[in-house]
C-alpha cells in the first residue's frame, strides 16, 4: 500500500506539472493571438497544426499510441484556438464582456434597451404623404413613437420600385413632425448619410448592406442611432463584427435587428432565427429588434412570431403597415392594413407577453 501511495503522490506532482505547462502554453497562445491580430493574420493555421502533430508522432516513445497522443493534443489545440477567440470577443467594444450593463439607445427622447418593449411600424415603401400620414396616425393611436418607412429601396430586381429617395425622406420628416414621431429609414450609400441627418432619427442599414463596410464606418462617424439588420446569410459572429465597425468609429447608439436568414425553407420568405435574440443579448450589450415582416413574408404569421419575439426578450418588434396593402408598390403580401394592425396590437397586449408602457389613444 505504501508503494501505491508514493506512486499516487508522484502522479499528483506530474498532474500539477502538466497543469503548469498547459497554462504556460495557453499564455504563449494568447501572445501569438495578439501578434496575429496586429498582423491581420488568421488565428487558425492548419499547416502549423499539422507540423506540431508530426513532431509529436516523431518524438513519441510510448507507452501511449501516437494516435492517442495526437487526439489529446488536437483537443489542446482546439481549446487554445477557442481561448484566442474568447480574447477577441472580450476585446470587442460591442461585447458583453467589455461592458456588462445594457446600452440604452435614445431615439428622440424614447429609450430602447431599458427593459420596456416597443413596436416599430410603418409602410415598406414611402409612396405618398397621404399614405404615410394615415399609418402615422395608427402608430400614434397605439401610443408608439417609432415610424419606419423606406425611401431608398435596394431591391432584388433592378426593375422593381426603388423608392422616392430624398423626396421620401422629406415626406417622412413632415409626417413625423406633425405627429411627434421618430423616423427610421434605410440609407444605402455612405454619401447619403449626411443628407439623411436632416430628415431621420435612426439610420437603418439593411440586410443587403450589412457587409458594406464603408457605409458602416460612415454611420459610425455620426451621432445618430443606427438600426443594423442581419445579412441574408450572415452568421451571428459576422453580424456582431458588423456592429463593431460602427462602434469602433465612435457611435455606440446601435440596435441589432434579426430579420430572418436565408435557408432552404420555402414556406416563409426567410427563416426567423429566434434563438439569435438571446444569443445577441448575451454576447453584446446592445438592444435587439425582431422584424417579423421580412423574416416571414406572411401576414398570417406576424402575430405568432411577434409573440415569440417578445417572449424571448426582444426590445422592439418591427412590422409593416400600409393603408391598402393590395396596391402597395412593394411587399404587398406581408403588410397589415390599419384594422389588422389594431387587431394585432390588441392580441399582443391580451397575450400578457408585451412589457410596454404605451397606451392606445381613444381619440
Amino acid at each position: 500500500m505504501g508503494n501505491v501511495e508514493q506512486l499516487r503522490e508522484q502522479l499528483d506532482e506530474v498532474n500539477l506539472q502538466l497543469l503548469e505547462l498547459i497554462n504556460k502554453r495557453a499564455e504563449l497562445v494568447q501572445e501569438i493571438g495578439q501578434v496575429k491580430k496586429v498582423q491581420g493574420v488568421n488565428r487558425f493555421d492548419p499547416v502549423r497544426e499539422r507540423n506540431m502533430l508530426d513532431l509529436i508522432a516523431e518524438k513519441n516513445t510510448g507507452p501511449f499510441e501516437t494516435s492517442t497522443l495526437q487526439h489529446i493534443f488536437k483537443e489542446i489545440f482546439k481549446a487554445s484556438l477557442e481561448l484566442q477567440e474568447d480574447d477577441h470577443r472580450k476585446a470587442l467594444l460591442v461585447s458583453r464582456k467589455r461592458k456588462s450593463e445594457n446600452t440604452i439607445v435614445n431615439i428622440k427622447g424614447e429609450t430602447v434597451g431599458d427593459g420596456v418593449q416597443r413596436i416599430m411600424a410603418g409602410p415598406c415603401s414611402v409612396e405618398s404623404y397621404e399614405q404615410v400620414s394615415e399609418v402615422a396616425k395608427a402608430v400614434k393611436k397605439q401610443g408608439f413613437k417609432f415610424l419606419r418607412g423606406g425611401a431608398y429601396k435596394p431591391r432584388t430586381s433592378p426593375y422593381d420600385f426603388q423608392g422616392l429617395g430624398e423626396e421620401g425622406l422629406k415626406i417622412l420628416k413632415q409626417v413625423a413632425d406633425e405627429h411627434d414621431l421618430a423616423v427610421i429609414s434605410e440609407i444605402v450609400t455612405p454619401t447619403d448619410i449626411e443628407k439623411a441627418l436632416d430628415y431621420i432619427d435612426v439610420i437603418q442599414i439593411g440586410a443587403r448592406n450589412m457587409h458594406n463596410f464603408e457605409l458602416l464606418k460612415a454611420a459610425g462617424a455620426v451621432k445618430k442611432p443606427v438600426l443594423l439588420k442581419r445579412g441574408l446569410s450572415a452568421t451571428i459572429e459576422e453580424f456582431i463584427n458588423a456592429a463593431e465597425y460602427i462602434m469602433s468609429n465612435g457611435n455606440d447608439q446601435i440596435m441589432l435587428c434579426e430579420r430572418g436568414i436565408r435557408t432552404y425553407e420555402k414556406a416563409t420568405r426567410n427563416t426567423l432565427d429566434i434563438s439569435a435574440v438571446p444569443i445577441l443579448k448575451q454576447e453584446t450589450h446592445l438592444p435587439v429588434v425582431v422584424d417579423v415582416t421580412h423574416s416571414t413574408g406572411r401576414r398570417d404569421l406576424l402575430l405568432p412570431t411577434a409573440k415569440a419575439a417578445l417572449a424571448i426578450g426582444a426590445d422592439i418588434v418591427m412590422a409593416e403597415v400600409h393603408p391598402d396593402p393590395a396596391v402597395a408598390l412593394s411587399d404587398s403580401a406581408q403588410q397589415m392594413d390599419i384594422p389588422q394592425f389594431e387587431a394585432f396590437m390588441d392580441e399582443l397586449r391580451a397575450s400578457g407577453l408585451f412589457k410596454d408602457v404605451a397606451k392606445p389613444s381613444t381619440l
